[in-house]
């Protein structure tokens, strides 16, 4: 699909934009699954202030989406109608701070944080080592793996809201639960402040490795995947109820439930978005009539249907 080209007004309507603006931008190169089609405009912003001046100045009328690493994601075959912002350059910075803190920008690997906390001596954020995505993601969706969740370490989160304002939000602001925080959904996380403890390098590099030892031989890391694909329910594993209901190893078209991990789709290299939602939902369908349970996504889906 192809969208009308937005971008000459959205420039004449902010012309000290640093960011570059790029109409019927391919997406599907920015996620894992490596499936989709393109953004009507995919804005990547200069840095915070940068991302400040377009929220305030962008047409109110145009739909806003923002993408992260692309690990968590599925974009749909017919491309995301608007704008979609996806943090780049600007927001990869690591700081090791005072008192055992570490801030880092939303566009910043979730390993690249364990690894600095590690190189500094800092304990506490090597369960970020096992979460296949970014920083702003972890944010958003309270990433955690391993025995630990971003809501046990976070103190401080700054995002730029749907208006252009700098905001930010405490780790009690954020309203945590499972895989879910409450800020609405028009702040863009930016930066994060992170909260660990004096450790032994060499004892938080033993448990990192750990970590890696442990994806590699129960997930599908080399595979064109996006983490877990649904929500574990409460009390439950949702590997366990898709494996009771015979989903490991299922296919639709070129997507299939990894055999290693049943709460792993993945690509087999030719696989379309829509094959992949369609595994996923025919998963949920026979889990719900094994079980009775109803899996929610983890995955995010966007855009519109080709």
């Amino acid at each position: 699909m192809t969208f009308p080209d937005i971008t000459a007004p959205l420039k004449a309507a902010m012309p000290e934009l640093r960011g570059r603006l790029m109409a019927n931008q391919p997406l599907a190169d920015l996620t894992w699954f490596r499936v989709g089609g393109p953004a009507q405009v995919l804005f990547m912003p200069e840095d915070e202030n940068d991302l400040a001046y377009f929220m305030a100045r962008r047409p109110k009328d145009v739909p806003v989406t923002v993408i992260g690493l692309g690990s968590n994601l599925i974009v749909r075959d017919g491309g995301v109608p608007g704008i979609v912002i996806r943090l780049g350059r600007g927001f990869n910075e690591v700081t090791v701070e005072n008192d055992n803190r570490i801030r880092a920008g939303a566009a910043v690997p979730d390993v690249k944080v364990a690894r600095a906390a590690q190189e500094a001596g800092i304990a506490g954020l090597a369960f970020l080592r096992g979460i296949p995505g970014g920083i702003g993601g972890a944010l958003r969706m309270n990433g955690g793996a391993y025995g630990g969740e971003t809501k046990d370490r976070l103190i401080e989160a700054r995002g730029v809201d749907g208006d252009g304002n700098l905001r930010t939000f405490t780790n009690a602001d954020m309203g945590y639960s499972y895989r879910h925080c409450s800020v609405g959904d028009d702040v863009i996380f930016t930066q994060a402040l992170f909260q660990g403890e004096a450790g032994d390098r060499a004892t938080i590099a033993a448990e990192m490795d750990k970590i890696t030892e442990s994806r590699e031989a129960t997930q599908p890391i080399k595979s064109r995947t996006g983490g877990s694909t649904f929500k574990n329910p409460q009390g439950g594993k949702a590997w366990q109820l898709i494996d009771a209901a015979g989903g490991r190893g299922l296919k639709v078209g070129q997507a299939q439930v990894s055999e290693l991990h049943c709460n792993f789709l993945i690509n087999l290299g030719a696989a379309t978005a829509h094959d992949i939602e369609t595994l996923g939902e025919t998963v949920r369908k026979r889990v719900k009539e094994n079980s009775g349970v109803t899996l929610e996504w983890e995955i995010k889906r966007i855009g519109v249907a080709s």
